[in-house]
């Protein structure tokens, strides 16, 4: 009779399977967070119109995403599920309205870590259906959060305001140009959280992963129907306001769609279902600091690496403590397979909390 294998030895077998995609992950994200930065300087830079601009980028996206997932071939999909999706569109247009104001008001770096705000979803659902038990740890997380983006709203990641800096500092006028305060940093915040919105509802919507692509393309072609009246108004107003020519960046253009919309939905796709990675997880913050810092010494902003360490570790402490109820689920149906001495080659991980 075969002994089983050791745990460790399954382990260790698991995480050399899961390194290539732990290296497309950081690739994805890096190559997104690369998308973001060349945004942002396009639009600072040429004053284009935030809403105009990510219309242009979602045509071509919802195009790509219904001719690669073809969503009315195979199996039909049901009013229970198209209806959802359709409204999801809804979320996500709006959710990218605001994010991509929060990107050209906030700067990048404020932001991408200002989208990881989606782990207050975990407290709102711990207070409303979680043990009380846990609603000290979740709350400590929420404040934790809070404080992270309030010393980030404040400057703390840029070198000229940074407390933990050496730079010379600017003049007063300068100064509170640059610190935005909770009002402004509100609104990458509320973008933030209708990300996580529109992921928990495609979560709940598609049991399948083929399903959930699917969905998804349907989703994208709404939240561009939604966007379309937005855009045709604004630009009527903007053509009457001036009769300068729309400015046009390829680069911008291009690494928006392909890596700022489609590349990155595959990739947090693959994160999910092999890694069991999600979005506001400290995991995934963690490969989103090191692409941020390559990408703000690469562009020579104005950046604190010491401020930006510490505002990141602390939104990592509460994100952390903000999904401490699932992880303890997750532990709890571990166990029982460890103890009984019968592991297959892989470990089988519960389904992610939704």
């Amino acid at each position: 009779m075969m002994s089983p294998r050791p745990i460790s030895e399954v382990r260790g077998s698991s995480n050399f399977r899961q390194t290539p995609l732990q290296i497309i992950h950081i690739v994805g994200n890096f190559l997104r967070i690369w998308s973001v930065y060349s945004t942002y300087r396009y639009l600072t830079q040429t004053g284009a119109s935030v809403i105009l601009f990510i219309f242009s980028c979602l045509v071509p996206s919802s195009i790509l995403f219904l001719l690669l997932q073809k969503p009315w071939k195979g199996r039909s999909l049901s009013n229970t599920q198209v209806v959802p999706s359709v409204i999801n569109g809804a979320i996500t247009a709006l959710y990218f309205i605001l994010w991509g104001k929060g990107l050209k008001s906030c700067g990048p770096l404020r932001a991408i870590l200002a989208e990881y705000s989606g782990a207050v979803l975990g407290v709102l659902s711990a207070v409303l259906y979680g043990r009380r038990g846990h609603l000290w740890k979740k709350v400590g997380g929420l404040i934790a959060m809070l404080a992270s983006f309030y010393f980030l709203s404040q400057g703390w990641a840029l070198a000229t305001l940074s407390p933990f800096s050496f730079k010379d500092s600017l003049d007063s006028e300068v100064q509170t140009e640059q610190v935005l305060g909770m009002s402004k940093m509100m609104v990458p915040i509320l973008a933030g959280i209708l990300s996580a919105l529109r992921r928990v509802i495609a979560r709940r919507v598609s049991l399948k992963n083929q399903l959930k692509r699917r969905l998804h393309a349907i989703t994208i072609a709404s939240a561009t129907s939604f966007l379309f009246p937005v855009a045709m108004w604004d630009l009527i107003i903007g053509s009457s306001d001036s009769n300068m020519e729309l400015p046009f960046s390829a680069w911008a253009f291009l690494s928006t769609v392909l890596f700022g919309i489609i590349l990155v939905f595959y990739v947090d796709s693959i994160a999910e279902e092999k890694l069991h990675m999600v979005f506001s997880s400290p995991r995934h913050l963690m490969a989103a600091a090191g692409c941020i810092i390559v990408m703000e010494i690469a562009y020579k902003m104005d950046f604190s690496l010491a401020g930006f360490l510490i505002c990141s570790s602390i939104l990592g402490i509460g994100i952390y403590e903000a999904t401490t109820l699932e992880r303890g689920r997750k532990d709890s149906l571990q166990k029982p397979e460890i103890s009984n001495g019968m592991l297959d080659d892989e470990l089988e991980m519960p389904s992610l909390p939704t």
